[in-house]
């Protein structure tokens, strides 16, 4: 499985974003993709996760209620739109796949994409 996160970019506090990721390689059948974001010095840390069939959905605390997660199982995308971005939310982010069970933790990931950079100004 291949994954590709796009959508990165620079914004002023306040701002939004939607960051796009590309699965491909394989069907993600009952995989669940998370997205993750590591800002420097900083150990990464889940931002959101989303199950096959969108039935589960977990966010981290420091994104709920401005962060939506979504995905298009027929179009193989992974969506994130991340609204009033604060300084905090700068980091690189990471698009990930697992099977199965909606999981927080980075290290039961599978697959990975290459990082999309996201920089928030105040």
């Amino acid at each position: 499985v291949q994954l590709q996160a796009s959508g990165g970019g620079s914004v002023q506090a306040g701002g939004s974003l939607r960051l796009s990721c590309l699965a491909s390689g394989r069907t993600l059948d009952d995989y669940t993709m998370a997205w993750f974001r590591q800002a420097p010095g900083k150990e990464r840390e889940i931002v959101a996760a989303i199950s096959w069939s969108s039935s589960s959905t977990y966010y981290g605390g420091s994104v709920r209620g401005r962060f939506t997660i979504s995905r298009d199982n027929a179009k193989n995308m992974l969506y994130l739109q991340m609204d009033r971005l604060n300084a905090e939310d700068t980091a690189v982010y990471y698009c990930a796949a697992r099977p199965r069970a909606v999981v927080a933790a980075p290290d039961v990931y599978n697959y990975w994409g290459q990082g999309t950079l996201v920089t928030v100004s105040s």
